[in-house]
């Protein structure tokens, strides 16, 4: 059973968005469109408040909900997932964190994991979740702008905020709004079968992805510090070659040592993976919008070295660069196609061709 626990505040898109994923892989196994391995069963799922009354969601409407979240009955093989708040700002999710209907359901998510509960929250909620201390000593994400705040209020958890969903020991975390998406697939795939997963991807022209690092930077910087902005300009106009961390403090007005301080009070990173992360972004960019060889994007974005381009971007992004231009290309092809929802219709052929190592 897949319980989804809301509370007032929570997204009204990622909630949406769930209970389709959830319910398209429902009617795939029914249909028989995909074997499961044995002893696997099709998903169910049920909605659920501390209290059993309904939430109102961030847009201001009334959320009905399948009942109270009770732990009876609950163990190994189920799911407890936290869809994202509405919530982007640090204030906002301080005094959330103080509301007694989140602060029991933190006491919840907590007693849920001791039974063998898998446990799992995206983007704001990624808070609720690391209160109830499950993430102590495990990997997370959590939406990317909110890092440096999840990073200094849980200190014990490993944050990679550039990641878009994270598995550690059992717990699963996402990063911001629909990356709720990306953590129902993610959850199917390991609770009911990677091959449920993919199907419902196809059938719903849902893109995977695993990285936020394309999505990090450009639009949040307006806001942020001067330094930064500085920063990210020095960059992207030197973006053919390496820059040294003494040219970005030159080109910052800033000493090495500040700008480190400054970059990771701001982003949670070092000011070389900033750079690094902008210089995928635009390799991401040029890989789906143009021919270009993959060694030709290479150079055009700072590494001489192929190899050395291919094994960062696979670290940043979580795949291959010929991975990120296939997968593109099979998205495009399928989204002309148009595919039917599930009501009957039949699997959609496999792609003609698979991506090959990059």
């Amino acid at each position: 059973m897949i319980t989804h626990l809301v509370f007032d505040g929570v997204a009204d898109g990622p909630m949406g968005v769930a209970l389709d994923i959830v319910g398209a892989a429902e009617r795939v196994v029914r249909a028989g469109l995909v074997a499961l391995p044995e002893g696997r069963l099709a998903p169910r799922q049920r909605v659920v408040s501390v209290n059993g009354e309904p939430v109102r969601t961030a847009s201001g409407r009334t959320f009905a909900v399948d009942g109270a979240l009770g732990l009876r009955g609950m163990g190994p093989g189920d799911v407890l997932v936290l869809p994202g708040l509405g919530m982007a700002t640090t204030p906002e999710i301080a005094a959330a964190l103080e509301r007694p209907d989140i602060v029991r359901g933190v006491e919840w998510v907590a007693r849920a994991a001791t039974k063998g509960v898998l446990v799992a929250a995206s983007c704001s909620a990624t808070f609720v979740l690391a209160a109830s201390r499950v993430l102590d000593g495990r990997r997370a994400t959590t939406t990317w702008w909110l890092g440096p705040a999840f990073a200094q209020r849980f200190p014990r958890v490993t944050l990679s905020s550039e990641r878009m969903v994270v598995e550690s020991g059992g717990v699963f975390t996402a990063g911001s709004a629909f990356a709720h998406a990306d953590l129902m697939l993610a959850i199917l795939a390991h609770t009911v079968s990677p091959s449920v997963a993919h199907m419902v991807t196809r059938y719903l022209v849902l893109d995977e992805r695993a990285s936020q690092a394309r999505y990090m930077v450009l639009s949040h910087l307006r806001g942020s510090d001067p330094a930064i902005r500085k920063l990210e300009s020095f960059v992207t106009s030197n973006i053919e070659r390496q820059i040294s961390i003494h040219e970005m403090a030159r080109a910052t007005a800033t000493s090495p040592r500040t700008l480190a301080r400054r970059v990771a009070k701001g982003l949670g990173i070092t000011p070389q993976q900033f750079a690094q992360r902008l210089r995928i972004a635009q390799a991401v960019h040029l890989l789906e919008t143009t021919q270009q060889s993959i060694d030709d994007i290479a150079a055009r974005v700072g590494y001489a070295d192929p190899a050395a381009f291919r094994r960062v971007f696979r670290r940043e992004t979580g795949e291959t660069p010929r991975a990120r231009r296939m997968r593109s290309m099979l998205r495009e092809a399928e989204a002309r196609e148009a595919p039917a929802r599930l009501r009957g219709v039949k699997a959609p052929p496999a792609p003609a061709r698979a991506a090959r190592a990059g």
